[in-house]
């Protein structure tokens, strides 16, 4: 009898687990960091001391992580923001943007935005699989060829806190494929205008503006 009572314990243990973690979705995200998270692609413009370049956001297959720059866009938090670090490879930039503490011209500035800063869950979408993936890299090369975005010219990822998060406020942009990347960040875009104003992006050209299109 005790036998039994304790492998029901487990069972229930178990099984109570499971449906726990299967809870734990996009929905639950949104509902957790407060986003109202529209499950729609979003168009958005930058407008830079360098030029416009326009911006195709994955809100199908990326809510979380673009609702939370939506919002981060509705509150300005990058005008006049600087490109603050490029990477130079033969075949690829890796330019970075964002609110890097830095960028920032003002003490009280830096300490505005700190309240904003927070972590957002590592959000990457398989193509067979209805939700995305949360807080949770992509390694294995048989999961790697059924991503539902990789890096390719334009791409726009968050910046990553540990292995598990993105940053709430930084991202950047990669101008070419590098798959050495893939599954590790969250890429919730691409420049689909304006790709030759991006790929002159030099360190300390301004953000003025993000635009929402629609």
């Amino acid at each position: 009898m005790l036998k039994l009572l304790l492998f029901l314990k487990i069972f229930l243990f178990l099984t109570t687990s499971c449906s726990y973690n299967s809870a734990i979705d996009s929905n639950y995200y949104c509902e957790k960091l407060e986003l109202n998270c529209l499950k729609k692609n979003r168009r958005v413009s930058f407008k830079t001391s360098k030029g416009d370049f326009d911006v195709k956001l994955y809100g199908e297959t990326n809510p979380v992580t673009v609702n939370n720059f939506i919002e981060n866009i509705k509150k300005n938090i990058y005008k006049n923001k600087r490109f603050y670090k490029i990477i130079n490879f033969p075949q690829v930039q890796i330019i970075y943007s964002g609110t890097y503490s830095e960028t920032n011209y003002y003490e009280k500035e830096n300490q505005n935005l700190n309240k904003l800063r927070r972590n957002i869950p590592l959000e990457i979408k398989l193509k067979k699989e209805i939700e995305p993936k949360y807080r949770y890299q992509i390694v294995d090369p048989s999961q790697i060829v059924e991503l539902t975005n990789l890096f390719e010219k334009g791409s726009l990822a968050m910046v990553k806190n540990g292995k598990r998060n993105s940053s709430s406020t930084e991202f950047f942009f990669v101008t070419n494929k590098i798959p050495e990347l893939d599954g590790r960040y969250a890429i919730f875009g691409k420049v689909i205008k304006g790709i030759e104003v991006l790929e002159k992006i030099d360190k300390e050209n301004l953000i003025y503006q993000i635009i929402i299109s629609h």
